[in-house]
């Protein structure tokens, strides 16, 4: 007898437990807010670790595809100073894999596959302990029972409350994004500035970071230490007096850093949320939670490894499992995934306070520390 599974939420999480799962040949069933796969944009680009991402599609069968779809290149990193000068200019040597850089997009439509999801399914609850199982309610009025439903519905879950009152908390920190296109040909001497990867500039508690997409888009971001309401009477639909406001708060910096900012497109206000440090829950049978409903930490560059991993293991175990023990390899996994998870969120919280410190010298040496020179 086959489980019936289904899984909340197509973000790389969701999607990588789905495709290990697939290759096993189990059935899932995939639910996702979204009313099509193009509905929004994707997101920037991701660097997949060796160990982890990188990792998780080797089990999917998918590392090959990924590798066609990667850019190593990616990996180059120039950390400036507010004053233009380079402090620091690493470059990938040629076989350098240990963490490429892929769209996410991209990175999408090569886990989605031949899955098939079911758009725009809104989770509204989920509730285990029924008689036939753990209920999902969605927001057209439907519901459905399972024996597993995963949650890998991100920072605001409607999963997580299934087996945890918590919920996410501002870091302080918020990061403001925008956009250039077509850079190599528009902005030359940006295209220049940026390099094949990323270029980082940070100064007392606010960093500006512009990350190289394919086709010549760029993605920056903002970030500073500010309260919640920082936008408060600035009309963030405004994009040139969200523009002014931003220039505002980088006074004294190098003209060619700052154009990042003039020759941006839309601005897009994304405060920095996580959950708790070590954040665990009680065993609930027929629920649980990958990714960033699980764990929500700083976006350093781990949280959608660690995401794709625990996808890929939970899916091997549960296409291993016989239907009687199914409870106690879900439990099992919850125990390796937090204790994991737990440490990471210390080390990415303990970045993010370096990278946007009143001591820019901080984020020197978090990168120093990954990047020796």
């Amino acid at each position: 007898m086959r489980h019936r599974i289904a899984v909340v939420g197509c973000g790389p999480a969701g999607l990588t437990f789905a495709r290990v799962l697939y290759r096993h040949g189990h059935p899932v069933t995939l639910f996702e807010r979204d009313p099509a796969r193009d509905a929004r944009p994707p997101g920037g680009t991701l660097d997949l670790h060796e160990g982890l991402g990188q990792r998780a599609l080797d089990k999917a069968g998918l590392l090959a595809g990924f590798q066609a779809l990667a850019r190593p290149e990616g990996q180059a990193l120039r950390i400036l100073d507010p004053d233009g000068t380079v402090l620091r200019d690493w470059q990938p040597r040629p076989d350098e894999r240990a963490n490429p850089e892929i769209d996410r997009g991209q990175l999408r439509d090569l886990l989605l596959g031949p899955l098939d999801v079911k758009w725009g399914r809104a989770v509204t609850q989920v509730l285990p302990g029924t008689p036939d199982g753990v209920l999902v309610r969605f927001a057209d009025g439907r519901a459905e029972t399972f024996d597993l439903v995963v949650g890998a519905d991100g920072a605001w879950s409607r999963t997580r409350p299934a087996v945890s009152p918590a919920t996410p908390h501002y870091t302080g920190i918020t990061s403001v994004e925008t956009s250039l296109d077509d850079v190599d040909t528009r902005h030359p001497e940006l295209a220049r500035l940026i390099g094949a990867g990323s270029v980082g500039v940070y100064g007392v508690n606010r960093s500006l970071v512009a990350q190289r997409n394919s086709g010549g888009h760029v993605k920056v971001y903002a970030r500073f230490r500010a309260p919640l309401d920082w936008h408060t009477g600035l009309d963030l639909a405004d994009v040139e007096a969200v523009r002014s406001h931003l220039l505002a708060l980088f006074p004294g910096w190098a003209a060619p850093v700052l154009d990042l900012l003039r020759h941006g497109g839309a601005f897009v206000h994304r405060p920095l949320y996580v959950l708790p440090v070590g954040h665990t829950w009680p065993h609930v049978p027929g629920v649980t939670l990958l990714g960033d409903a699980a764990h929500l930490m700083p976006p350093l560059g781990v949280g959608a490894n660690l995401a794709m991993l625990e996808g890929a293991e939970l899916a091997e175990s549960v296409a291993a499992a016989d239907p009687a023990d199914l409870d106690e390899v879900v439990r099992a996994f919850e125990e390796q995934m937090c204790a994991r998870a737990g440490g990471w969120a210390r080390i990415t919280a303990a970045g993010l306070d370096r990278l946007v410190s009143p001591d820019p010298a901080e984020a020197l040496a978090v990168f120093d520390q990954v990047q020796p020179t």
